[in-house]
């Protein structure tokens, strides 16, 4: 959802194409951002804004007691039926529509830490306690919390603290018993236990070290750069008529080695499938979980135990930090638009949270900066104010002695440094004079829009550490010099965004409802403004690799780059993925350019049939099929020919196939999934090559059933054959290859098929690594794995896993 919804982005077209020509030629051809954005703004009339305001209201952001109610009944269903992890999601809704001044809230946060404590997260669980408390959760029920939290610190060996708790408890009965008998004395059984567990550990001799797990710190950037923060003093900026800026290695740089770490400039969470409320068709609350519900809003970590905006129903944190620090520098801002910020986009959402950031850098060096990008100084400065400015994009003034010195690469300050900060995301291309006009048009009124609600809200908006003052009665037709500047800015980050946002992604974990089996896959989580990340040019075949942990990217060199050669990211037409042709045609129409780099100068178009993975064989002698619209066998001695509509057809009833597969799958009815599979497979046989993706996908899904039942020696073979299919696509040091090689260690693992496991191991750590870094979640695990089967005292015989290790714990398909 970069772009505003498909209502406002119609409604824009069909205002577009109603107006004068005159105003659409002078759309078109302004030659300012400050133009664009003045004349735009001067057609935005009241029932425009009227009708957004109503799109806006679509969305649930406030705070609903009733909406608290229904999320925690909800919760507490699933909590009956032991589907803990959906139960703690639940509550964690019921927690964002409850006001923090009502029991409700002390309700919700009690229950999750209920549903938090049978998941074994044990210091959350403590965490809700507390908040609990403090939000006023009843006295009455009191006791069980109490002995909630004692369970919690005695699992984690805070005795001393476990034993003041119980005291604590113990007082409260004697004080004011405040419960039945049958409670009471539940309550009393439960604490002598709890007693008996304390006094085992306490007398328990301590024979191993107390932490064995090591804290490893990132020294992945042993150095920096001295003209590139966040950068390896590897790379180098430089800059060049015809590629603009670019980075290049200043010496030989081996595969794996991190050349740029970069916390992004401003990141803005994905809101994911949110659905417009429907008045009058049921209920208006889902129970649907988006990535709002799952990740902090500022710094993107996972958690089951998110902390809500005191205002608002959207916005959700981590912890009480993240959740003050968002409001500081932006939120506060934000929070009294939520439906608004939802209803036009991410792009839009990114383009205001930048300039609210610049706030709290060099405010007058910014707003003399922005006015260099206005053609009347009229508009720039505010009533009454004398200065003149006339900087532009590439130009500093040193304020040692205020002299203007021209700055070889735009972006870097007087002294050549080129750092994450406002002066860089301000030089980065808005592209103006490439966009179409439609397009200008409505983000241009988009921002307009915002910049009156803005405005309305409070006069303080873009200056930092204000109070917003008490809101205006009316909006104002006009805007005043000092939103004309943000909004003409805001314009130019929206622009920006289309050949600079860059998609931080995660790997998310899905499954059944049972849990049997968990598929894994990359979704994107947020948007982000990288800097320095987006000063790298694109290549259809790369020298880097990007991953991404919370806000932080981190670009590694995937292969051997020499002294003096151009550092390489893909923007996403890979040569892997997608023809010359294709790849050419997607980078023309986003990022404006033709690709000319080695792979797309020496490629020639490939049909079909070069693509193993997208081809069709001959049913005859499973020969590679040749032709357009009619295929024939690329085998001169057989004369079989099938029109490609026929088979395109073939295909898609087989995906379907698949489909229902995976669907039995997810619902644990493993059985009638194999059957089902192997029917697709040996489909697939008659008409499709060895190594087309679809093969692949069944032989991954077989090896997904089979471990779900136990079966490591079939899912195996299953999954070798599915590897075959994704290095004949993505090559040997991929890592897609990583990845797969990845989830063939751990089903040799289970099967206790040693030598192939430290093989497997082995290899996909020497993938992985290179892509991911030596730190990452599947390089540990691969690790600890190795670690147990080289320590182990012997090996036994049979397909068995040993005692100690829990195999269903380390499923490919399963989150670790």
């Amino acid at each position: 959802m970069d772009l505003p919804v498909d209502e406002w982005k119609l409604y824009i077209l069909r205002k577009w194409s109603l107006l004068p020509a005159s105003i659409k030629v002078t759309i078109s051809t302004a030659e300012t951002l400050s133009d664009i954005f003045l004349c735009c703004s001067s057609l935005l009339q009241p029932e425009d804004e009227m009708f957004l305001k109503r799109l806006s209201r679509s969305y649930l952001v406030g705070k609903d007691p009733k909406a608290s109610l229904f999320y925690k009944e909800e919760g507490n269903k699933k909590f009956q039926e032991k589907d803990y992890m959906g139960a703690a999601l639940l509550y964690s809704k019921g927690v964002a529509h409850s006001s923090p001044t009502t029991e409700d809230i002390s309700l919700c946060y009690a229950n999750r830490s209920a549903a938090l404590f049978h998941l074994g997260q044990y210091e959350t669980c403590l965490k809700d306690i507390i908040r609990a408390q403090k939000h006023g959760y009843p006295e009455r029920l009191q006791p069980k919390l109490m002995l909630r939290k004692a369970e919690c610190l005695v699992t984690l060996g805070r005795l001393q603290e476990a034993s003041q708790t119980i005291s604590d408890l113990e007082s409260i009965f004697s004080a004011k018993p405040a419960l039945t008998a049958s409670h009471f004395q539940v309550l009393q059984k439960n604490l002598h236990h709890l007693k008996v567990k304390i006094q085992e550990k306490e007398t328990l001799s301590e024979t191993f070290p107390a932490d064995l797990t090591k804290a490893f710190k990132d020294m992945d950037l042993k150095e920096e750069n001295e003209q590139i923060p966040n950068a390896s003093p590897s790379i180098s900026l430089c800059t060049d008529p015809s590629k603009g800026r670019y980075l290049v290695a200043t010496k030989d740089i081996l595969p794996g080695e991190v050349l740029v770490k970069e916390n992004a400039f401003v990141s803005v969470l994905n809101p994911g499938a949110i659905p417009q409320l429907h008045h009058g068709l049921g209920s208006k609350w889902n129970t649907r979980v988006t990535n709002g519900d799952l990740y902090c809003h500022r710094c993107l970590k996972h958690t089951l135990a998110l902390v809500p905006c005191d205002q608002c129903s959207y916005a959700k944190y981590c912890s009480q930090k993240c959740r003050k620090q968002a409001w500081e520098l932006y939120h506060g801002a934000e929070c009294p638009h939520g439906g608004l910020l939802l209803t036009l986009g991410v792009f839009c959402h990114i383009a205001l949270r930048v300039t609210l950031l610049a706030r709290f850098e060099d405010v007058g060096k910014v707003i003399r900066k922005l006015c260099g990008g206005i053609s009347s100084v009229d508009t720039c400065l505010p009533e009454g104010e004398n200065m003149h400015y006339s900087f532009n994009y590439d130009l500093e003034e040193n304020e040692e002695n205020g002299r203007i010195v021209e700055t070889l690469i735009p972006g870097c300050d007087v002294n050549g440094k080129y750092e994450n900060n406002y002066n860089a995301v301000l030089n980065l291309l808005p592209h103006t004079e490439k966009h179409n006009p439609e397009h200008k048009f409505l983000c241009a009124l988009s921002v307009a829009a915002l910049c009156r609600q803005l405005e309305a809200a409070g006069s303080q908006t873009f200056t930092p550490g204000l109070q917003p003052s008490v809101p205006k009665a009316a909006v104002t037709p006009v805007l005043s010099a000092e939103v004309n500047i943000w909004g003409v800015a805001m314009l130019r980050h929206m622009l920006q965004l289309q050949c600079n946002a860059q998609a931080i992604t995660t790997i998310q974990h899905t499954g059944s409802k049972e849990n049997i089996v968990t598929n894994s896959r990359q979704v994107r989580l947020a948007t982000g403004i990288f800097p320095v990340v987006s000063l790298l040019n694109h290549s259809c075949s790369p020298n880097t690799s990007v991953s991404f942990v919370s806000t932080v990217a981190t670009i590694r060199a995937s292969q051997q780059i020499g002294k003096g050669q151009e550092i390489l990211h893909c923007y996403g037409p890979h040569k892997s993925r997608m023809g010359v042709a294709e790849r050419q045609q997607k980078l023309r129409c986003q990022y404006f350019f033709e690709c000319s780099c080695p792979t797309c100068q020496s490629e020639e178009p490939r049909t079909t049939a070069e693509r193993r993975w997208e081809a069709f064989c001959c049913n005859g002698c499973g020969a590679v099929m040749q032709g357009d619209d009619v295929l024939s066998c690329g085998n001169t001695s057989c004369t079989e020919s099938v029109s490609r509509d026929h088979l395109v057809s073939r295909l898609r009833d087989l995906q379907q196939q698949v489909g229902m597969a995976q669907e039995l799958l997810r619902n644990g009815k493993l059985e009638q999934a194999i059957q089902l599979l192997l029917g697709c497979r040996y489909a697939a046989e008659s008409f499709l090559s060895a190594e087309h993706s679809v093969v692949g996908e069944i032989e991954d899904d077989l090896a997904q059933a089979y471990a779900a039942s136990g079966d490591w020696q079939k899912s195996a073979l299953h999954l070798q054959r599915s590897l075959q299919v994704v290095e004949v696509r993505y090559g040997p040091a991929s890592v897609e290859m990583g990845h797969e090689l990845f989830k063939l260690a751990q089903i040799s693992f289970n099967g206790f098929a040693v030598p192939e496991a430290l093989n497997t191991i082995q290899k996909a750590e020497a993938v992985l690594s290179v892509h991911c870094g030596p730190w990452s979640d599947e390089i540990q695990e691969l690790q600890k794995m190795k670690s147990c089967l080289l320590d182990l005292p012997h090996i036994p015989k049979g397909p068995s896993v040993p005692g100690d290790l829990d195999a269903q714990e380390r499923s490919p398909w399963k989150p670790s």
